[in-house]
């Protein structure tokens, strides 16, 4: 086995978060249930809803950097960087872009009914609110917390 495929596997920084991150898509169906929808795992493959598995990811990622390498270190401060990039994403831009579809559905709804292109439906769920993100940097630091300082020790 070639020694950057060793690396790889043995990355567990790599696999805690990504761990963290399908974790936290696997309970989307039960977090919108207990919000009072019925119960679907379609929920797995959404993008927003509650946690935001991409904030679980890169804040598992940020915490296992600053635990590994110091998080005095500049590896640790260009994590930080790029899990506030994709948390700001998450909750500002793309849920942004969510409340446009929503606008644009029911603009097409009203202007065109009857028309075929009145059927076309934008995803309205893209983005986080900020509580989801903040739910999944709190699950992505805890879960690499766990895993570096009390089960891998």
């Amino acid at each position: 086995m070639p020694d950057f495929l060793k690396e790889a596997l043995s990355n567990d920084v790599l696999w805690v978060s990504v761990f963290a991150s399908l974790v936290a898509q696997l309970m989307k169906p039960f977090t919108y249930w207990m919000q009072g929808e019925k119960f679907s795992w379609s929920h797995v493959s959404d993008t927003g809803g509650m946690p935001s598995s991409h904030s679980a990811l890169v804040s598992a990622v940020a915490t296992g950097v600053g635990i590994d390498r110091g998080f005095d270190s500049a590896l640790f401060a260009i994590a930080v960087a790029i899990a506030a990039v994709v948390t700001y994403d998450a909750a500002g831009v793309r849920r942004q872009a969510g409340e446009q579809a929503r606008v644009l559905n029911q603009m097409l709804t009203m202007l065109l009914s009857g028309d075929p292109i009145a059927k076309t439906q934008l995803k309205e769920v893209l983005g986080h609110s900020r509580t989801e993100v903040f739910a999944g940097i709190v699950f992505g630091i805890a879960l690499m917390l766990l895993w570096k300082l009390v089960l891998f020790t």
